[in-house]
């Protein structure tokens, strides 16, 4: 039964993985040599194990117990070993789902393991490298042998990552869990955690952050009261370049509630700029859900490759624009009053996440916008 269990689990895991390979496809070409080699990998996977057995084999008992202080001293060392290893380390299960982070694998990825605990580390990837990452770990946690291979973080796509594979099974788990080192591709130096100061640096970067928000605030006050009123679709688009470059790399406005209309869509990428345009904004599920009256949406890095639909082309937009964090938030009047439309914003690799004194700024902003177009 244990087995026919595992069996299911590792089928339906498969499934997902190549679900997670079919948005792949609209990767640079440069990134589908990648995407390739896990889809081969994961077909000689389902030719090779996961075709039907005639019987399984035996499950196998326990091992004898130890002293049981022995044992957990013994945990509490491998532990302080693992937190103290100078190079960046992690542990993930078979769905790359991070189990723990050392000191430095944080200082590296700029995660708190906090944070990072209970995520899949594929979330901290590019999204062109995310499908052949997940392959390659299910082939270490079956136990296929060790692997490596090239990735890029995206707090810095630029920077090369080697990452270096290998299956472990931690004392009694029933479940290999796979050991993940992280190095420059480059073989520059990684600072160890401890070399971090223990007090914080001082420095404007918070003082500089407010005082940009304030400049864009009146960036839009200006725009909302010295330009023409009375075309609700023009202002919205004057209020979507003011966001554009300084605040967010692609603003998408779209007016309306119950029938949206896409307006605006402002970009880097002419080709994915038609695409996205063309797409029906029913058809985005955040779009929609904030067109209903919801609340403002914040995501950081998002799991979920289809939260705002597939554009025209059939790529998810979250792909297609390289999403790293988005803002999608409904034009309120004020609270009981219908929605005018909604407006979402991508930040892609590269760029810091949108914060949550940003969201606040934007919801202020979208307020004062709607009244506009209502006016």
């Amino acid at each position: 039964m244990a087995q026919t269990e595992e069996f299911d689990e590792e089928l339906a895991d498969f499934v997902r993985r190549v679900t997670e390979l079919k948005t792949a496809r609209s990767v640079a070409t440069a990134e589908l040599p990648a995407v390739l080699d896990a889809a081969l990998f994961e077909l000689d996977h389902v030719a090779g194990k996961l075709w039907p057995q005639p019987q399984y084999g035996e499950a196998t008992g326990k091992s004898p117990g130890r002293n049981a202080v022995a044992e957990r001293h013994e945990q509490q060392l491998l532990r302080a070993v693992f937190q103290r290893l100078p190079l960046p380390v992690a542990l993930v299960d078979r769905e790359a789902v991070v189990r723990r982070l050392n000191f430095a694998a944080t200082t590296f990825t700029g995660v708190r393991a906090g944070y990072a605990t209970g995520r899949p580390l594929t979330g901290f990837l590019a999204h062109a490298d995310r499908a052949a990452f997940r392959s390659q770990v299910a082939a270490v946690a079956r136990g296929e042998g060790d692997r490596g291979l090239t990735v890029h973080l995206q707090q810095n796509p630029h920077v090369p990552v080697r990452t270096v594979l290998t299956g472990l099974r931690p004392g009694t788990e029933r479940r290999t869990t796979v050991l993940t080192i992280l190095q420059p591709a480059d073989d520059a130096t990684v600072r160890p955690a401890s070399a971090r100061p223990s007090a914080p640096v001082p420095d404007l970067a918070e003082t500089t952050r407010h005082a940009s928000l304030t400049d864009l605030l009146d960036a839009m006050t200006r725009e909302l009261l010295g330009g023409p009123m009375g075309d609700p679709a023009e202002i919205l688009r004057r209020a979507a370049r003011v966001l554009h470059g300084r605040f967010a790399d692609w603003v998408v406005a779209d007016r309306g509630a119950a029938h949206l209309e896409r307006t605006t869509v402002l970009g880097a990428d002419d080709e994915a700029v038609r695409d996205i345009a063309a797409q029906d904004p029913a058809t985005s599920p955040l779009v929609a859900e904030a067109a209903r009256g919801g609340a403002p949406t914040l995501l950081v890095r998002p799991e979920d490759l289809r939260a705002l639909g597939d554009d025209a082309s059939g790529a998810p937009v979250l792909v297609r624009a390289d999403v790293t964090s988005l803002l999608c938030v409904p034009l309120i009047p004020a609270p009981g009053e219908p929605v005018q439309g909604v407006l979402t914003l991508f930040r892609s690799a590269g760029r810091l996440a949108f914060s949550m004194a940003e969201a606040k700024t934007l919801d202020m902003m979208a307020r004062h916008i709607a009244l506009a177009m209502r006016i």
